[in-house]
């Protein structure tokens, strides 16, 4: 439901919970008012329009606040005449919200309660059927859960390691202790040099022959001198 009023020269458009500021009035924040001009009401598909007003129609509000308008610049020029005014103006306001809206016996206030109650009944119960589907599904997955194996004794007690027999131990301790008392291999005698046959000197002599044969001839050989008579 919806009304159109009429306040300080203006028409509005106004439902329940609308908030508006209108033309300033003689009231004080927290009062609560009734609007009489009203100039139409429509609920859903039927409306009554006043001639000028509606009978057995009225709009509740509740005042907010008063308050002041954007402020407007009035600015004057006077050409050749050396004239400018300029001005500002804040426009008083008061700040409403409509309650209720009235007619013909019906409140519009008391629907829209009624109806949210019936919404939050509605919640209330598909929330209610939520919680038992969800009960349900509980207990459903709690019962074809599988028990959890009980743990035996052998997986209670963890295994001590086994202690290693002493002949194992004894046996393994003697070639170490063999090793440790075997002395080290003796190095090899040096073998003696092999003796030659052949005399010192003649070690000697041969040794130039071999510096002759190993330095090459570095004398370049001589060309033949051939003139243009021997031809």
């Amino acid at each position: 439901m919806y009304a159109v009023i009429e306040t300080g020269g203006k028409q509005y458009r106004v439902e329940v919970g609308t908030q508006l500021e209108v033309e300033l009035l003689e009231v004080s924040p927290g009062d609560a008012i009734t609007l009489d001009r009203v100039l139409l009401v429509a609920d859903g598909e039927t409306a009554a329009i006043g001639r000028p007003l509606v009978e057995n129609a009225s709009v509740a509000a509740e005042v907010l606040r008063q308050a002041r308008g954007e402020k407007l610049i009035n600015f004057k020029y006077g050409p050749k005449t050396r004239r400018r005014v300029k001005k500002g103006h804040r426009q008083e306001l008061t700040v409403l919200r409509i309650s209720d809206i009235v007619f013909g016996g019906r409140s519009a206030a008391k629907d829209a309660a009624k109806a949210a109650e019936d919404r939050k009944t509605e919640r209330q119960r598909l929330e209610e059927a939520a919680r038992r589907q969800a009960e349900a599904d509980a207990a459903l997955a709690a019962k074809l859960k599988p028990a959890a194996p009980k743990a035996t004794k052998a997986d209670a007690t963890p295994a001590e390691p086994k202690a290693a027999k002493p002949g194992r131990a004894k046996a393994a301790a003697k070639p170490a202790a063999t090793a440790d008392v075997a002395p080290a291999p003796e190095a090899p005698a040096p073998k003696p040099l092999a003796k030659s046959s052949k005399p010192a000197g003649a070690k000697t002599e041969a040794e130039p022959a071999t510096d002759a044969a190993a330095e090459p001839t570095t004398e370049k050989p001589r060309r033949p001198r051939a003139t243009k008579k021997d031809e």
